[in-house]
């Protein structure tokens, strides 16, 4: 195997010290802000809230369109007890003149988790280009999951340069970002874990991003040259953003991206 490969099993941190050093008090356990929906879908901000406060994020936060704020059952808004709603456009999804929350948000927490259900909106793809973009952001960890990815492949030059950014996301939208680029290598779905093992170690190398992803039934993370997969074949959990979630959670606590994605994998 490759220097720059590890493997690990479920159940068997490759950081095991890591994994029991995860704060216990709540007070002491970093602050996430969970970012998406539109008029038309909030499911997966609702799940990634709570399955945050079950692993033990100390304080979790979500922003939502203001245009969900009717629509949303009293029993989710009870479980969903720090919201803010944020301007909305016409088509229900968060507007330009959300970026003064998102900007309040980056203030606020140890991570920023962009869930998705944003749907397929110019605006809000300008919003979410012009914060991650923004200089005063540059030091804001965030984490970038399922539509979040497809909205911001216009502008994958600046996405694929920002440090503290971590990608969550499909084969597809690995080669949607590569063409962007220019990337000169092939990426195919008939390909092994072994070859997209071999992509991830020298595309990280060239971009200073971090990136997950799941392929022949494994599940990889990459950064600075250095991946590390564990087998995984639910890739429905992938694909729901309960995967991006952990790894944002575990992000909270731990300043290394990949140390933190592998050791939220051990307790699928």
């Amino acid at each position: 195997m490759a220097d720059y490969w590890r493997k690990q099993q479920p159940g068997q941190p490759l950081y095991g010290d890591i994994l029991w050093s995860r704060p216990e008090r709540r007070d002491q356990a970093g602050r996430l802000t969970i970012i998406g929906g539109n008029s038309h879908g909030f499911s997966a901000v609702a799940s990634a809230y709570q399955l945050a406060r079950q692993l033990g994020v100390g304080e979790v936060r979500a922003v939502i369109p203001d245009a969900l704020g009717a629509k949303l059952p009293t029993a989710v808004r009870r479980q969903l007890d720090d919201l803010i709603l944020a301007p909305s456009n016409p088509s229900g999804g968060l507007a330009l003149g959300a970026e003064r929350d998102l900007a309040v948000a980056a203030g606020w927490s140890n991570n920023l988790l962009f869930i998705g259900d944003n749907g397929a909106n110019a605006e809000t793809a300008k919003l979410l280009e012009r914060f991650l973009t923004n200089p005063a952001h540059q030091e804001t960890r965030v984490t970038l999951a399922r539509d979040t990815i497809d909205l911001l492949v216009y502008s994958a030059e600046a996405l694929l340069a920002r440090e503290n950014c971590h990608l969550v996301l499909s084969l597809a939208q690995l080669q949607k970002l590569a063409r962007a680029v220019y990337y000169p290598r092939v990426i195919t779905f008939s390909q092994g874990v072994k070859q997209i093992a071999e992509t991830l170690h020298k595309f990280t190398i060239s971009y200073r991003v971090v990136i997950t992803l799941f392929h022949d039934d494994n599940l990889l993370v990459a950064g600075e040259g250095e991946v590390v997969s564990q087998p995984f074949t639910q890739p429905m959990r992938v694909w729901s953003g309960e995967i991006a979630t952990r790894e944002a959670a575990w992000s909270v606590w731990q300043p290394d991206i990949i140390k933190a994605t592998a050791t939220g994998w051990t307790e699928l």
